[in-house]
């Protein structure tokens, strides 16, 4: 496969991104009264790192920016992934005259 067909091939890959600035706990009850304009407090201030998400999987983190009307993500820092152990361990062999 030449440079260009998997440039392609990950071009027509997507991703769908998602900022998490805060979060809120309330009871369903609170959530159904609520109307237009009503204001959901967070757990979080204005400076807080924020979390950023590719596909519900966390990737990075970063901090909102707001300059007129446009509000902004800088990425601050990349979330590694954990190693996963290359191997899988091996089921444990049965007894044949195991019963089940």
């Amino acid at each position: 496969m030449s440079g260009e067909e998997r440039t392609n091939t990950v071009d027509s890959v997507e991703v769908e991104i998602e900022v998490v600035i805060g979060r809120a706990r309330m009871p369903i009850h609170h959530l159904l009264r609520m109307g237009r304009g009503a204001v959901i407090e967070l757990d979080s201030n204005e400076n807080d790192e924020i979390e950023i998400l590719a596909n519900d999987f966390p990737v990075a983190r970063g901090q909102v920016i707001v300059q007129g009307k446009r509000i902004q993500v800088e990425v601050t820092s990349l979330i590694r992934r954990p190693e996963v152990e290359r191997t899988m361990p091996r089921p444990a062999m049965r007894d044949q005259d195991e019963e089940f």
